[in-house]
C-alpha cells in the first residue's frame, strides 16, 4: 500500500475497501476508452477537492447523514462528469472518512486504477508498469528534469508538454495518459513520491486482474483457457492466471481473485463436512 493510503484511519480504511469494490462494479465490462474517461473525471474531482478546504470538509462531514453528502456531491459535479463517475463519487461521499483529505486520496487511487484497468483492456498493463519504472529512473538520474517537475514555476500543462517532448511516441498510449496525470497532480508531494504512488496503484489494479489458482495437478491448456474465459466474463475485465501446483489440496482447485475466494478443493469439502457433523 502506498504511503498516503497506509496512513488512513480506521473509518477511511473501511471506506477504501468499499470504494475499490464499487470501482470494480463500475469497470465491469467497460471498454478501455470508458475506463480512461472515468479516470479523467475522477482526477477532475480530486483537483476540485484539493482546491477548496471548505468543500472537503462539507462533503466528508461526519455529522451529516449519508444522503445529504451524496446529494451535495451530485449538486457539485452532476453537470461536469459522467453518470458512472458521479455515482461512484456520490457513493464515496456517503461513506465515513477519518480525515477530509482522505476522500481525495482514495479518489486519486481509484483514478489511477481506472487508467490501469484501461491499460489492461488494451493489453498494455505490463508495459505501463515497465514504463512507469523506466520514467522513475529517468527522473532520478536527471536533476534538471526533476527540479522542473517539482517546481511551481511550471504550469500543469507545461509539465505535460515537457514530458511529452521527452518521451515522445516511445511509450504506450496508456502510459502517456498516466504520466500526464502524474506530472500535473503532485498534490503537495514531490515527483518521486508521486511516481511511487502511481506505481503502487497500478500494481494494486494488476493484482486484481490476476487469478491465483492452486491445484493438485497441472491444468491443461484447454482448462486454463476455459478458466480464463470464465473469470474474465465474471469480472468483466481481462484476467490472467497464476497457477500453483499444491499437492496438499488433494483434489479440485482453489481460486483467489480480487476479494473473492472460490475453494473447491477436497480439503475444503472435508473441512465443511466436519463442521456440519460437529453441529
Amino acid at each position: 500500500m502506498t504511503t498516503a493510503l497506509a496512513a488512513l484511519g480506521g473509518a477511511s480504511r473501511q471506506s477504501l475497501a468499499a470504494a475499490r469494490s464499487a470501482l470494480d462494479s463500475v469497470l465491469k465490462a467497460s471498454s478501455a476508452a470508458d475506463a480512461s474517461a472515468l479516470a479523467t473525471d475522477l482526477f477532475a474531482v480530486v483537483a476540485a477537492l484539493d482546491s477548496s478546504t471548505p468543500l472537503r470538509r462539507a462533503i466528508t462531514d461526519g455529522s451529516r447523514d449519508a444522503a445529504s453528502k451524496s446529494k451535495l456531491a451530485a449538486d457539485l459535479f452532476g453537470k461536469s462528469i459522467s453518470a458512472s463517475a458521479l455515482k461512484l463519487v456520490s457513493d464515496l461521499a456517503a461513506l465515513r472518512w477519518s480525515s477530509p483529505s482522505n476522500l481525495g486520496d482514495v479518489l486519486e487511487q481509484l483514478a489511477v486504477e481506472a487508467e490501469a484497468s484501461a491499460a489492461n483492456s488494451a493489453n498494455e498493463l505490463d508495459r505501463l508498469e515497465e514504463e512507469l519504472f523506466a520514467f522513475s529512473r529517468i527522473v532520478v538520474s536527471d536533476g534538471e528534469l526533476r527540479q522542473a517537475l517539482n517546481s511551481t514555476k511550471y504550469s500543469s500543462e507545461g509539465k505535460r508538454v515537457l514530458v511529452a517532448k521527452l518521451l515522445g511516441a516511445k511509450i504506450a498510449p496508456s502510459t502517456t495518459r498516466v504520466i500526464g496525470h502524474l506530472v500535473s497532480g503532485l498534490r503537495g508531494r514531490n515527483i518521486e513520491s508521486t511516481i511511487a504512488f502511481y506505481s503502487a496503484a497500478t500494481a494494486a489494479r494488476k493484482e486484481r486482474a490476476i487469478a491465483f489458482v492452486r491445484s493438485a495437478v497441472a491444468l491443461t491448456d484447454a482448462q486454463k483457457e476455459k478458466l480464463t474465459k470464465t473469470l474474465s466474463e465474471k469480472l468483466g475485465q481481462p484476467v490472467r492466471l497464476n497457477v500453483e501446483i499444491d499437492t496438499t489440496v488433494l483434489g479440485g482447485i482453489s481460486i483467489r481473485f480480487a476479494d473473492e475466494l472460490i475453494d473447491a478443493t477436497i480439503v475444503s469439502r472435508l473441512a465443511d463436512a466436519g463442521r456440519a457433523l460437529a453441529v
